[in-house]
């Protein structure tokens, strides 16, 4: 796994039965992304799929929504004292013609793993207006398909099953065939490797797809679907509020709590197909 996990020997209780035993982490490590040379800001990531994970961001935050407007992504060498190179630092080149990222995306520090809006001044910043409406997206599934995808993206995290520590994203047509899958210790950043490797397969916006993610349904999640062009965000756990709002505003159909045969359908109902819905306050419970 290389970068990916990091071992250590740690002491396991048993039924007060003390051992010595290796045991593996998922490694945790900062990345700095740079546009044309200029710091743009640092994020807590696990190393892996790096690329995808600067241009996925750049996605995010409105600077990028085309393969062709991305000339090009390095590692920089010098990052460090003596010149070499540690692999955290991430420059991209932008196509001709396209727009530098806003001073105003600048963060004065970095990004944790857990939270992906860390140096925003205010909601207003992180309401990009999107390049494509994810609104009148046509994409319609059925309980049964969305009941389908826990397993399926729990299947595919290679990491997870060494580590227990990785969250996952993966992008799944209408078929339930799985596009692409990410683990990160950070939600946002297996969000943000998602969208940056559909972006350089040029498949944005990713219209007719669902995004599953491992954890809960936050703001930046909901945006960094929306900014995509992804019409439907399924996640094991809870929405916040403003995920809700958010999705709600922009047309997207979030689904939460997606264990089984149960989820609660909490924006663009009408996206499921279903012949019985039963609606619990702003929520509907499919199942």
């Amino acid at each position: 796994m290389g970068r990916v996990t990091v071992p250590r020997k740690v002491l396991r209780l048993r039924e007060g039965t003390p051992s010595h035993r290796p045991d593996t982490l998922a490694a945790e490590e900062p990345m700095e992304i740079r546009v044309g040379g200029r710091p743009l800001t640092v994020t807590m990531r696990t190393p892996g799929s790096d690329f995808d994970l600067a241009v996925g961001f750049l996605v995010s935050e409105g600077v990028l929504h085309a393969a062709d407007q991305l000339a090009g992504i390095r590692y920089c060498a010098g990052a460090t004292a003596d010149g070499g190179n540690t692999y955290n630092v991430v420059d991209v080149a932008l196509a001709p013609g396209v727009p530098a990222p806003d001073a105003s995306l600048e963060r004065n520090f970095y990004t944790t793993s857990s939270c992906g809006l860390c140096g925003k001044a205010s909601l207003d910043a992180v309401r990009t207006t999107a390049p494509w409406s994810v609104a009148e997206d046509g994409l319609r599934v059925t309980p049964a398909q969305l009941s389908a995808l826990p397993d399926r993206l729990r299947a595919a995290q290679k990491v997870f099953d060494r580590t227990g520590g990785l969250h996952a994203a993966g992008l799944f047509d209408t078929e339930g065939n799985l596009l692409c899958l990410r683990e990160d210790v950070g939600r946002h950043n297996a969000v943000d490797k998602v969208v940056g490797h559909a972006l350089r397969e040029g498949l944005l916006p990713a219209r007719g797809t669902v995004l599953m993610v491992s954890g809960r349904a936050s703001f930046e999640l909901v945006q960094k679907a929306v900014m995509a062009g992804v019409p439907m965000l399924a996640a094991v756990s809870a929405p916040s509020s403003l995920a809700v709002d958010l999705a709600e505003e922009s047309g997207l159909t979030l689904v939460g709590f997606l264990r089984g045969d149960s989820m609660n359908v909490y924006t663009r109902t009408d996206r499921i197909d279903c012949t019985r819905t039963d609606r619990i306050d702003t929520a509907v419970e499919v199942g």
